[in-house]
C-alpha cells in the first residue's frame, strides 16, 4: 500500500491559526484511502521542522510528500515548482532563529525542482473551481526550507515530493486579506494527493511568469 505524507504548519508571526495546519487536519479527519495517509503539523522553526520531517520520512518511507504552508496575501493555491538552498529569514522563526544568507543544506545543490506533477495538480484544482497556479518561488523562510529538505537526498524516482502554499482561510483571515474557505483549501489538498498518486507524466502547458 502506498503512503502519503501530508504536512502543514503551526501558527506563526502572531497569527492565532495557520490554515495549512487546519487544512491537513481536516483532510486527515475525512481520509478514506485506500492509500495510507500520514499527517503532521510541523513547527515553524528551521531546525525543528527539518528534523521532524526527516524523522517522518525515515519512519514511514512515503511514496508522496506534500508539504503545505501559509502564504498570506496570495489569492489562491500555489503549487511550488522550485526550492532554493537558501535560508534568508525576514522575520525570526518561532524559536527566535533568523538565519540570513545561509544554505538550507551545506554542500547540496543550489536548488531542487519539485518531483510532484505540479502543472497537473494546479490544473486539476482549477478544474474543481478553486483558484490555483504554479509558483516559481517558495520564499526563503521555513516553507522553502522544508520543501528543500523533502527533495534533498535519495535517488531520483524514490518518491514524489513538493510544496503547496495556501492563502488565509476565510474563517480567520485578517481584514482586507485575500482568502479561501478552509473547506476549499482542504479540497485542493485532497485533489493534490489524488493527482500525485495517479499522474505518471506531468502536464505540459505554459505556466510561467514574466516577473
Amino acid at each position: 500500500m502506498r503512503t502519503v505524507l501530508l504536512t502543514g504548519f503551526e501558527p506563526f508571526a502572531g497569527d492565532a491559526t495557520n490554515p495549512s495546519g487546519d487544512a491537513v487536519n481536516l483532510v486527515a479527519d475525512h481520509w478514506t484511502g485506500p492509500e495510507n495517509l500520514v499527517m503532521a503539523v510541523l513547527p515553524v522553526t528551521f531546525h525543528g521542522a527539518r528534523l521532524q520531517l526527516l524523522e517522518l520520512i525515515v519512519e514511514h518511507s512515503p511514496d508522496v510528500i506534500i508539504a503545505t504552508g501559509l502564504a498570506g496575501g496570495r489569492t489562491g493555491i500555489a503549487v511550488e515548482r522550485v526550492a532554493l538552498n537558501l535560508k534568508d529569514a525576514r522575520i525570526p522563526d518561532n524559536s527566535g532563529e533568523q538565519p540570513v544568507d545561509e544554505p538550507s543544506v551545506r554542500h547540496a545543490p543550489d536548488a531542487h525542482f519539485a518531483t510532484l506533477p505540479v502543472k497537473a495538480i494546479a490544473a486539476d484544482i482549477m478544474a474543481a473551481g478553486i483558484p490555483a497556479s504554479v509558483s516559481y518561488s517558495a520564499g526563503t523562510f521555513v516553507c522553502n526550507h522544508v520543501m528543500f529538505t523533502a527533495l534533498d537526498g535519495g535517488e531520483p524516482g524514490d518518491r514524489a515530493a513538493g510544496f503547496i502554499h495556501v492563502p488565509y482561510a476565510t474563517e480567520n483571515a485578517p481584514e482586507g486579506q485575500p482568502s479561501l474557505p478552509l473547506s476549499d483549501i482542504a479540497q485542493a489538498l485532497r485533489i493534490a494527493i489524488r493527482t500525485s498518486l495517479d499522474t505518471e507524466v506531468d502536464h505540459s502547458y505554459a505556466a510561467g511568469s514574466i516577473w
